[in-house]
């Protein structure tokens, strides 16, 4: 049998193969390129027919088929801190434009370690001789220096298949004895004549699902390019004895989500041909009796069990990914669902574009894992920002350069501008491979918010600034993973704030405004877990943080040409403040998504010299994200809580109207009296809500949206719209 290339479409070939097994129709020898390369191994490495259908139709075969990953797959403690990126390009200093361009769209991480665990265990368990699987089966990949297809007799088995399928640009392509090896289908999309004279079988059964582009256009640019990659391939049977299946199918090249309707087809078509190809053998299978062969056959790979690990890395890369997997220096055997686990976290390493893994049995019928490895560009540049109709725009700019040794580091920098944002980050992650993994970070940054009295839509020149913030603070930070989702981190930090404030609506240019400054130390433990699908304006996932910080420090305050008091004050304090918050999406279709989403804290702190000063050093409720663009004294509190619901209809594929609708609860509200002194309310007093509605598109560099906030406790202008693209996001606030 004889399986023609054709992305989504060559998954028709499963029904084909289940009608023909149905009628006891025997397969011999199989051969196919691109998507009948997959299909046809897993076929050949003891598949049935029913077991590929059901593994194609699983749901995590989408998301490897399209770059993707299962959350269980993610690994948490690897992401970086959200910052405002929306591009991001990595370079060598030896070549910054040639070496920088991406040349694949898609991950192949997932599927790379399903094609070793499928096929790659079986490859091994018949000596890398693909006469020796339960079917002889032959692949093609093309070599587009000499112009010429590589047939895959031999070898590693999920090597060769992968090579097959590596269609330009949506997969990284695969060196193979040299070769640089895309799509078998580029050359020859049905390889019946390599089926020929390979095997010189009795009769040919051919499905073919693919065809011949047409004919170049002068203002059609795919057309040209296809043209240019793809040779035409000759769709006929080699010899006279054997039949064409060919299912009629109107389904795109990356259409996924038809993988069963091309399947069915497949079947429907296949059974119409069945009789047929009886007509024309000498003699059938009993279905039972070939599945207790698949078993036996089966039975005969050993499982998943590594004993060593070796790559293709200099020494010191080397020495990082071996620690990460086998995380012991002394020789042990790793279990599938350990060397998973392993995998992907390493495969998530930043420094780290690209892994390959091969197998081969050692005397102990246990696994050698060979990996090919290749690093990223020392170099990442990010660009980004919020860019607002609001006055409160921001860009973001980052660069970061990656060291590959025993140890994993990334020294890192990064700066927002603004009116409103300005911030410098710098700091050195340093990410040790152990049996417990560790990333120590030490890290420096300073923050500068500069409120203004404006709530206006568009541009426009603003009042005088009435409040502006300065954080000053350097620590270390230890981050190590709790689960695959979760990591825990511990923070000491030495922080130096000042805040410039009036407290009266009266002021001018020329007046000084009263200051407080506050020095001192924190210690913080914060556990935290995530799998929300986007970092910000998310519709699926789930989210939990809680952290737990002490502060202790000094406050120096001094009054302005336009306080009501005179005051030069000095003050120690110190205080423990806990926050939690989370949000999860019980409900969560294909177009409409509700989730529930909460905040809240308890702070133990003592009240500063004044009232604004002590309202600043509180913790704001800001869970929709544009409230931390404005300065809203009504929903700051030491003791609060506050949620309420996302609800989310997904109009397109990556359109979404939002409305999100919270109610705000504090347990004491801070207020000031009638003669300039001030103190807390009695217990909950203070109760409001907060609603944001946004239409928003989800674009490959960020959310482009048109929102209307309203804060109802912002009497002069409660109603706020915008219209925004980029990331609403700060670097993380010192003490508050």
């Amino acid at each position: 049998m004889v399986l023609s290339g054709g992305g989504v479409t060559g998954f028709a070939h499963i029904g084909v193969l289940q009608a023909l097994e149905e009628k006891g129709i025997p397969i011999d020898y199989i051969t196919g390129t691109s998507a009948g390369a997959l299909i046809g191994s897993m076929y050949a490495a003891g598949y049935s027919p029913n077991e590929i259908k059901a593994y194609c139709l699983d749901p995590n075969f989408i998301l490897m088929a399209t770059g993707q990953l299962n959350t269980s797959q993610e690994y948490f403690s690897k992401e970086n801190d959200v910052n405002s990126s929306m591009f991001a390009l990595r370079f060598s200093l030896d070549s910054i434009l040639n070496k920088s361009l991406p040349t694949n769209f898609n991950s192949s991480t997932f599927l790379d370690y399903e094609l070793m665990r499928l096929l790659g265990t079986t490859g091994a368990a018949c000596n890398n001789d693909f006469n020796q699987l339960f079917v002889p089966f032959r692949c093609l990949a093309s070599d587009i220096v000499s112009k010429e297809n590589i047939i895959f007799k031999n070898g590693n088995l999920n090597e060769a298949v992968r090579a097959s399928m590596t269609y330009p640009f949506y997969f990284q392509p695969l060196r193979i004895n040299g070769r640089l090896l895309f799509d078998g289908g580029l050359y020859n999309n049905f390889p019946g004549d390599i089926l020929y004279q390979e095997f010189s079988p009795d009769f040919i059964i051919g499905s073919n699902v693919s065809y011949n582009a047409d004919e170049p256009m002068e203002n059609d640019l795919i057309s040209q390019v296809t043209n240019m990659l793809v040779r035409y391939s000759n769709f006929d049977l080699p010899c006279e004895s054997g039949i064409l299946i060919e299912p009629e199918l109107e389904i795109g090249t990356f259409d996924f989500d038809k993988v069963e309707l091309a399947i069915v087809n497949g079947y429907q078509t296949g059974l119409k041909y069945a009789d047929s190809i009886l007509q024309n053998i000498d003699h059938t299978i009993d279905t039972a009796q070939l599945n207790l062969r698949r078993k036996a056959f089966r039975s005969m790979v050993p499982p998943l069990i590594v004993s060593t690990i070796s790559s293709d890395l200099n020494i010191n890369g080397k020495s990082f990914v071996n620690n990460s997997l086998l995380r012991k220096k002394r020789k042990v055997l790793i279990d599938e669902e350990t060397i998973e686990k392993r995998y992907f976290q390493l495969s998530q390493t930043e420094h780290l574009d690209f892994i390959f893994p091969n197998l081969e049995l050692d005397s102990n019928n246990f696994y050698k894992m060979d990996l090919v490895v290749r690093k990223k560009n020392k170099f990442k540049f990010d660009i980004g920002g919020h860019f607002s109709s609001r006055p409160v725009n921001t860009t973001f700019l980052g660069l970061s350069y990656m060291h590959l040794g025993k140890l994993a580091w990334k020294l890192n920098g990064e700066s927002y501008f603004g009116k409103f944002y300005g911030s410098l980050k710098t700091d050195l992650q340093i990410e040790v491979p152990s049996l417990f993994p560790i990333t120590i970070e030490p890290y420096f940054t300073i923050n500068r918010w500069d409120y203004f009295r404006s709530f206006a839509t568009f541009f426009e020149d603003v009042k005088p600034s009435f409040l502006v913030q300065n954080e000053i603070y350097y620590g270390l930070k230890f981050t190590h993973p709790v689960l695959r989702n979760s990591k825990s981190t511990f923070d000491f930090r030495m922080v130096d704030l000042t805040d410039e404030y009036y407290q009266t609506d009266q002021f001018t240019a020329i007046d000084t405004a009263d200051f407080t400054k506050f020095k001192g130390q924190t210690y913080s433990w914060k556990l935290e877990h995530n799998t929300l699908n986007k970092k910000q304006f998310a519709n699926s996932g789930h989210q939990f943080a809680c952290k737990g910080r002490y502060v202790v420090g000094r406050e120096e305050s001094v009054s302005g040409s336009t306080s009501p008091t005179v005051y030069d004050l000095i003050n120690d304090h110190s205080w423990i403040n806990l926050n939690f918050e989370g949000q999860t999406f019980p409900i969560d279709f294909k177009h409409f998504h509700l989730g529930l989403q909460a905040k809240a804290t308890f702070n133990s702190q003592s009240l500063f010299s004044n009232y604004t000063a002590t309202i600043l050093s509180m913790t704001a409720f800001n869970i929709i994200p544009d409230a931390g663009t404005f300065f809203l004294p009504e929903y700051r509190s030491p003791l609060y809580v506050g949620g309420g619901f996302n609800a989310i209809w997904s109009i397109r594929k990556n359109i979404d109207f939002r409305f999100d609708g919270f109610i705000y609860q504090p347990f004491r509200q801070l207020i000031i009296n009638d003669d300039n002194t001030f103190g807390y309310s009695k217990p909950f007093k203070g109760e409001s809500y907060l609603t944001s509605t946004s239409l928003i598109f989800h674009s490959i560099l960020g959310p482009l949206r048109a929102t209307l906030n309203y804060f109802p406790k912002q009497t002069a202008a409660p109603l706020s719209f915008q219209i925004s693209f980029g990331y609403v996001l700060f670097n993380e606030r010192a003490i508050r």
